[in-house]
C-alpha cells in the first residue's frame, strides 16, 4: 500500500446508511413501497376537498393531479436539500387531513383562489419562522416527543378502518371478506417479517400489496374502471382556479392549519432521526420545516393544500429498515412522473380499500411503537410523567373518538382542538413545562447531518 492510499483509507469516512445509494434495481421497488404506502392520503385530501366545495370530476381530477405532482417535488427538497431547505432525511411530504375542513369553510365561502392565497403566504411564513420554531425543539424531551409521535400513529389507525370496511352506503360495507382480506394481508406481512431474510424482509410491505390485491380479485373486491376514464398525460397549470386572492378570513384558518402542521413535522422528523440513528438538532428541524414552506407555497401555486411530513411512511422506515434517503428520493421521484400521467395514478388509487387499511395497521401502528420507545427514555418512576402522557393522550385521542366534542367552539380554536395531533402535542408540551420545568442545554459531540454538518448541542431534562 503506498502513501497514497494510506491518506486515502486514513482520510475517508464511512458513509451513514442515510447517504448509501442502493442499486436502481432496489431503489425503484423499495421507492414504490412508500408511494403506494403515502398515496391514499394524498388523493383523499384533495377529492375531500374538491366534492366538498362542489366541483366538477374535471377541477376534481386537476386537485389531484396537482397534489401529487407538488407531493413528489416537495418529497424531493426534503430528501435531497436544497442549501438550507430539506433535511436530508427519508421523509415522504404531503397534504394533510388537518387542512380539509378549513379548506371547505373558506372554498364555499370565499372561492378556491382564497384558499390558494392562503396556502401561498403561509408556506412562505413557514420558510421565514422555521429558525425560531425550531429552537423549540429544546422544549421537547422524550417524554414530550415520544408522546406526540405516539399519538400521531395511534390517532391515525381509525381512519383505516374506513378503508378496510368501505363506506357506509356500500352494500358490502363490513362484509366478512373486507375483514379477512384485510387480517391476511397483515398476517402476511408477520410471516414475511418472520420467515424471510432480511434481503426480502424489506419488501413485505410491496409483496403483501400485491399478494393482498390479487386475493382481493376473485373476492370481487377490485375496481380499476376509473382508470379507462384517466387521461394518459396531463400537465397542471399555475393557478388553475384563477389568480390567488388574500382574504384575513382564509389567512387565519390556514395560519393555525399550519401551526399544527409544524408542530406534527416536528414529531416525524425527529422520530425519523431516531430510527436512522442521526441525532438532530434546531438547524436540522430549520431545514425540514423550510422544506414544509417552500412545499405549501409550490402547492398553492399549483392548486393544492398544505404540506406536511407523511407519519405512515416514517413507520414504513422502521419495518423495512431501508434507511438511505434515495429511496424515498425516488419516490419522490415516482410521484412526479404519476402527477404527469394520471393514468398510473387511477391505477394506484384503484387498489383494494381492504388491503391498504391492513398495511395502514402495520404502518400506523408500528409509529405509534416508535413514540412509546421514545417515551421510555424518560423517567417513569415520577409519577409526574405519568401524568403528562395520560392526560395528553387523552386530549389527543378525544377527537378520534368523538369528532364533533368541539363543534361549539370558535373557528380558530376548533380547528386546534379537533386536530388530536395538536391538542396531544401541545397538552404533553405545555404539562411538561409546568410539571418538569425547562431543560438546560449540554454540550454534547459534534453530529453529521448532510453535506454540511457541523457540531450542534443537544439537550437534557433537568427536573424543576
Amino acid at each position: 500500500m503506498n502513501i497514497f492510499t494510506r491518506n486515502r483509507t486514513r482520510l475517508s469516512k464511512p458513509r451513514h446508511p442515510v447517504d448509501t445509494v442502493p442499486p436502481l434495481r432496489l431503489m425503484i421497488p423499495l421507492g414504490l413501497q412508500h408511494v403506494i404506502v403515502a398515496y391514499s392520503g394524498m388523493v383523499t385530501v384533495p377529492l375531500v376537498i374538491g366534492l366538498g366545495v362542489g366541483l366538477s370530476p374535471a377541477q376534481v381530477t386537476t386537485l389531484v393531479t396537482a397534489n401529487v405532482l407538488i407531493s413528489g417535488v416537495a418529497t424531493l427538497i426534503q430528501t435531497l436539500g436544497i442549501f438550507n431547505i430539506g433535511v436530508r432525511l427519508p421523509i415522504v411530504m404531503g397534504s394533510t387531513f388537518t387542512g380539509i375542513t378549513p379548506a371547505i369553510i373558506v372554498g364555499s365561502d370565499t372561492g378556491l383562489p382564497a384558499v390558494f392565497g392562503a396556502t401561498i403566504l403561509v408556506g412562505l411564513l413557514t420558510w421565514v419562522i422555521a429558525p425560531w420554531f425550531a429552537q423549540l425543539s429544546r422544549y421537547f424531551p422524550p417524554i414530550v416527543t415520544g408522546t406526540t409521535i405516539a399519538i400521531i400513529g395511534f390517532s391515525l389507525l381509525p381512519k383505516t378502518a374506513t378503508l378496510i370496511s368501505g363506506p357506509e352506503s356500500a352494500a358490502d360495507h363490513g362484509a366478512p371478506k373486507r375483514l379477512l382480506l384485510a387480517l391476511g394481508t397483515i398476517a402476511l406481512v408477520v410471516v414475511l417479517e418472520r420467515v424471510m431474510r432480511p434481503a426480502v424482509g424489506r419488501f413485505a410491505i410491496l409483496i403483501a400489496l400485491i399478494v393482498g390485491t390479487l386475493a382481493a380479485w376473485p373476492l370481487g373486491l377490485t375496481d380499476f374502471s376509473a382508470t379507462s376514464d384517466a387521461p394518459l398525460f396531463g400537465m397542471v397549470e399555475p393557478f388553475a382556479f384563477g389568480a390567488p386572492t388574500f382574504v384575513l378570513a382564509a389567512i387565519l384558518p390556514m395560519l393555525v392549519v399550519q401551526i399544527v402542521n409544524m408542530v406534527e413535522s416536528t414529531g416525524d422528523t425527529l422520530a425519523t432521526g431516531q430510527i436512522v440513528d442521526r441525532k438532530l438538532g434546531p438547524r436540522d428541524i430549520a431545514r425540514a420545516l423550510r422544506a414544509d414552506g417552500v412545499g405549501t407555497a409550490l402547492a398553492g401555486v399549483f392548486s393544492s393544500f398544505t404540506f406536511v411530513t407523511f407519519g405512515g411512511n416514517v413507520g414504513l422506515v422502521s419495518i423495512t429498515r431501508v434507511k438511505s434517503r434515495y429511496v424515498v428520493a425516488t419516490a419522490g421521484a415516482i410521484l412526479v412522473i404519476i402527477g404527469l400521467i394520471p393514468k398510473i395514478g387511477a391505477v394506484v388509487a384503484s387498489l383494494p380499500g381492504p388491503v391498504l387499511g391492513g398495511i395502514g395497521v402495520v404502518m400506523f401502528g408500528t409509529l405509534g411503537a416508535i413514540g412509546i420507545k421514545f417515551m421510555l427514555e424518560a423517567d417513569f418512576s415520577q409519577p409526574r410523567n405519568h401524568m403528562i402522557v395520560a392526560i395528553a393522550f387523552g386530549f389527543g385521542l378525544m377527537p378520534v373518538g368523538a369528532p364533533d366534542f368541539y363543534t361549539q367552539l370558535p373557528g380558530p380554536l376548533q380547528t386546534v382542538l379537533s386536530s388530536g395531533i395538536a391538542a396531544g402535542g401541545i397538552a404533553a408540551f405545555l404539562l411538561n413545562l409546568l410539571l418538569n420545568g425547562v431543560r438546560r442545554e449540554q454540550p454534547a459531540p459534534a453530529r453529521a447531518s448532510g453535506d454540511d454538518a457541523e457540531p450542534d448541542r443537544v439537550t437534557r431534562v433537568e427536573e424543576s
